[in-house]
């Protein structure tokens, strides 16, 4: 049977949940996360016979160290001890807890692996495959899918909630017409991402042939939100995320790519392009709706990664010279540039002489 304090605790966690979703407005699998986070740490303190509002900061210690001993990478403890940390920092905001036991807890250190990319090339290979046996509906659809996903950086979370058109209940549209896509992102925060040419192209194929879908008129009468959708399921509602990567990896592989494509890698590729040609860190933290710059500046690492790949191909001071080559003579009229300080000239070989100093007032015998 439960105790009081159990069930105290149970409402503060639902409580919370619900201050998160109403008022913070976090997205729905965020808040289906902190559910769980919380559960586990609800459960730890049971086990422990603690209720929640006296757990210690060793306590949260000792449980991190679990989750590590258990395998859990450093990236999703971090993500555990941030949903515990923002829980008892509302509790102290609604007086039920005299400290953060959680504040001074930090998840072990990880190395920070690059985004992956793909290079231009390959990207645009796989934007433009075409599979002429393959059905032409599922066709359209994918190629548009594809297009969408590199041309505007989308988040597969953003494009599988693109519906067709505008309207109030709609959580993201595409206006052709304006050549923009509405999107809702992390945080239900909107932003409007231009539609490049391509894009465009492949999108109005895709509405050209959207509505041959047989199973759409009865999916609009049982499932309006989902017939409603800009990408649909042979079935007519709204594509799911996990169809959108099945789709991605088989194209990948149809393209002839070395490594199957995930849709986070077309993001990746598109935030990298972009900065490459722009060097606009700014504007590629707006087109990929990142609160924070810093999460943007992780591309500038790839860039400097592509500009030294052209660096070592092309500068002739990056690759060693070939064996019995001569470097390139000076212009007529330049000087060498002056030898450091504190360094010696190298010692010529046995049998050169030295060439007479030519001085102005003084004629050379």
């Amino acid at each position: 049977m439960a105790t009081s304090t159990e069930t105290a605790g149970t409402g503060w966690v639902d409580k919370y949940l619900e201050h998160v979703r109403v008022e913070r407005r976090l997205a729905a699998r965020t808040v289906e996360l902190y559910a769980i986070h919380l559960q586990a740490l609800a459960a730890n303190a049971a086990e422990a016979g603690l209720p929640l509002d006296r757990v210690q900061t060793a306590h949260i210690r000792r449980w991190m160290a679990q989750l590590h001993g258990a395998g859990r990478e450093p990236r999703g403890i971090a993500l555990v001890l941030s949903c515990w940390r923002s829980f008892y920092r509302w509790l102290g905001n609604e007086g039920l807890v005299g400290f953060n036991p959680v504040k001074d807890v930090h998840a072990p250190k990880a190395a920070r692996p690059l985004p992956k990319a793909l290079a231009v090339d390959d990207a645009v290979r796989l934007a433009e495959l075409y599979d002429p046996e393959a059905d032409p509906w599922t066709e359209a659809r994918d190629g548009a899918i594809v297009e969408v996903l590199y041309g505007c950086g989308l988040r597969v979370s953003e494009l599988t909630g693109l519906d067709a058109r505008a309207s109030n209940t709609a959580r993201g549209w595409v206006d052709l017409d304006a050549l923009e896509a509405n999107v809702l992102g992390k945080g239900s925060k909107r932003r409007i991402v231009p539609i490049g040419s391509k894009a465009a192209e492949a999108l109005r194929d895709w509405f050209a042939v959207r509505g041959e879908c047989a199973a759409l008129s009865t999916a609009a009468l049982r499932d309006p939100a989902g017939a409603a959708a800009l990408f649909i399921s042979a079935k007519g509602v709204r594509m799911s995320s996990q169809a959108v990567w099945k789709l991605l990896r088989e194209r990948s592989l149809k393209a002839g790519l070395a490594a199957p494509v995930h849709p986070h890698m077309l993001r990746h590729s598109f935030a990298s392009h972009v900065l490459q040609s722009s060097s606009d860190l700014r504007a590629v933290q707006e087109l990929l709706g990142h609160a924070n710059i810093a999460t943007t500046q992780v591309y500038t690492r790839l860039d400097f990664q592509h500009l030294a790949k052209v660096y070592d191909a092309a500068h002739p001071r990056a690759q060693a010279r070939p064996e019995g080559t001569r470097a390139q003579p000076r212009p007529e009229g330049t000087r060498a540039q002056p030898r450091p300080e504190g360094t010696r000239a190298q010692p010529r070989s046995e049998g050169a002489r030295a060439k007479p100093k030519n001085d102005d007032n003084k004629p050379t015998k």
